[in-house]
């Protein structure tokens, strides 16, 4: 495992949002995207997760109601990495599952499309 700073980890998730398709982000709305280490005792263990409600399942959503949040898990990417190149890849698979979930894909639907 390497190690990287959380200004490097922070600089290169941005990248990775950035560098994604505008069709893939264009409907992103009222979503925060941040990252942090997973409890080590907390199972599963995950690279990421989306926590609100897929635009599949909103009703009304409008004015006050708090963002959706993609949290990727700095700690469990980088254990599973072996340089940069490596946690890059897996930032830009994991965003993108997460967005999936977002706009209501679940698992299956996202293993069947290579994200997941």
């Amino acid at each position: 495992m390497f190690e990287i700073s959380d200004d490097d980890f922070e600089r290169l998730l941005a990248e990775e949002f950035d560098a994604l398709p505008d069709e893939m982000v264009h409907g992103l709305e009222n979503v925060a995207v941040s990252f942090e280490d997973q409890p080590i005792g907390q199972r599963p263990r995950l690279f990421g997760q989306y926590r609100g409600h897929p635009l599949t399942t909103r009703g009304v959503y409008g004015f006050g109601e708090l963002p959706d949040r993609i949290t990727l898990y700095k700690n469990n990417l980088v254990e599973h990495s072996t340089d940069v190149v490596s946690l890059r890849a897996r930032v830009h698979v994991t965003l993108v599952h997460e967005i999936g979930h977002y706009f209501g894909l679940d698992d299956a639907k996202l293993r069947e499309l290579g994200w997941a």
